[in-house]
């Protein structure tokens, strides 16, 4: 068992699960946070066991602090956004928090590095093809400034495994779960269940937070390096997720489809309104674009990896995502 593990993105959706995840198997955790806040969506006693530290992956000072010591480093923060107006933050957190985390592990002689990236990293497909752990990078209009940022942290990752650093990297697709739904992929929930009322037929791989939580602990214990792995349990289409969601609050699903044209349409007039209201934009267009791709993705190699090891039925994790939103309420 690791000595002690070390965890970025503690405090954010995912890095959260991974955190109870290692508590639960008996892990020494660390993890450090900008602010006093912890996950309301995860126990109390779970963040309780935590070794918090301030600091931030853009501040050196504290990285050399908070990674004496440390056996094991996973690293999840990242920065997710479609806002164009956010790129120079993406890329400054996603790509050079990233440099920042590979160099202080070599430095401290750290022996696993687990990086959380993205499928985004491995970029989209247009028709519907299947997408592996063998697809290459190609610049492409579907290809988000968030996919950039996080195909460029891998490179970092990739540059710390040729100086001598232990690393393997998962590759999410979109994550689904319990968590705060005004932040990440579970503002999903939200829209559905405000009755969001359009649908695409685009399609997507998704995936348990908590599966995605266990993958990582898993491949953070064994002994395979320098290696990627797609964490992706089912292929749906938007309109289906939309749908199940829907029915889970029972609310009225999606009725208007957001064809090409519309979608083009639609990201626009969010963008008016968001320079009156002040607020984010539901729609991009970025993910307009995303909504309206055909994108699968593979899970084999995982699964041979680790065995033993399955996935939850999205159905069966939307189920129980919608009645713990149910269950504690959030500002709409």
């Amino acid at each position: 068992m690791s000595k002690k593990v070390f965890i970025t993105g503690g405090t954010g959706f995912l890095g959260a699960y991974i955190i109870q995840e290692l508590i639960k198997q008996g892990f020494a955790v660390r993890a450090i946070r900008r602010s006093g806040k912890v996950p309301f969506f995860i126990p109390a006693a779970i963040m309780q066991s935590v070794e918090w530290v301030d600091g931030d992956i853009l501040d050196v000072v504290s990285l050399d602090e908070a990674m004496e010591g440390v056996d094991t480093v996973v690293h999840s923060a990242a920065r997710v956004s479609f806002d164009p107006k956010e790129k120079r933050e993406l890329f400054n957190v996603n790509v050079d928090g990233t440099a920042n985390m590979v160099n202080m592990a070599l430095e401290k002689h750290v022996r696993r590095f687990v990086h959380i990236s993205s499928v985004a990293a491995l970029g989209r497909t247009a028709n519907g093809d299947t997408v592996t752990e063998s697809k290459k990078w190609q610049h492409s209009k579907l290809n988000t400034q968030y996919a950039i940022s996080k195909y460029h942290a891998e490179r970092e990752v990739w540059r710390g495994m040729g100086e001598g650093l232990d690393v393997v990297i998962l590759n999410p697709s979109t994550i689904l779960g319990y968590g705060d739904w005004n932040t990440s992929s579970c503002a999903i929930f939200k829209n559905a269940f405000k009755e969001f009322p359009w649908y695409t037929n685009g399609m997507n791989g998704f995936v348990d937070v908590q599966d995605v939580a266990r993958a990582a602990v898993l491949l953070m214990q064994g002994a395979i390096s320098a290696e990627r792995f797609i964490v992706s349990g089912d292929n749906w289409s938007f309109r289906q997720l939309f749908n199940t969601i829907a029915a889970g609050f029972n609310k009225k699903p999606p009725f208007r489809e957001a064809t090409p044209f519309l979608g083009e349409m639609a990201w626009r007039l969010e963008k008016l309104k968001s320079v009156f209201s002040g607020k984010k934009p539901l729609l991009t267009q970025q993910s307009a674009r995303i909504a309206q791709s055909k994108t699968y993705f593979e899970h084999g190699k995982l699964l041979q990896a680790l065995p033993g090891f399955s996935f939850t039925p999205l159905a069966q994790s939307i189920e129980k995502a919608c009645e713990s939103y149910l269950l504690h309420p959030q500002p709409l």
